[in-house]
């Protein structure tokens, strides 16, 4: 019986093989790759994230649908109820992502959340930020 075994995912040690594709699309010609685990998965959240609900071609259960609290009234209810959302989304469609620490800042002057988000990989020891401003 082991004790704190870690995962490794076979592709980390192939230093030359793409994992996934890095977010923004700024490179040219063709898609820029991800090499490691811990990359990919951070662009996967945050093309999740900034997906709406529906928007994904024959996949409608795909993406956050975030973007739709900023038309709410922005207040501490919005903020718990989108936080709320965040984790059941995240343990829905991410069940090996951790959430550490979830910070939501409102700004209803000019209608931006900001979502800041420290998560961990499950039996990896990965762990990792991210942070999205929607306006």
């Amino acid at each position: 019986m082991s004790f704190g075994a870690k995962k490794i995912f076979p592709i980390d040690k192939k230093p030359r093989v793409a994992v996934g594709v890095s977010l923004p699309f700024t490179s040219p010609g063709v898609f820029a790759s991800t090499y490691a685990t811990r990359e990919a998965i951070k662009n996967n959240l945050i093309n999740f994230f900034l997906t709406g609900t529906g928007q994904r071609y024959l996949n409608p259960l795909f993406g956050a649908g975030l973007q739709t609290y900023i038309f709410e009234q922005l207040n501490s209810k919005t903020e718990v109820a989108l936080e709320q959302d965040i984790q059941s989304i995240i343990n829905e469609f991410f069940p090996s992502v951790i959430i550490n620490d979830l910070e939501i800042t409102s700004q209803p002057d000019t209608l931006q959340i900001t979502v800041k988000l420290t998560y961990s990989i499950q039996d990896t020891g990965i762990t990792d930020n991210l942070e999205i401003a929607f306006n």
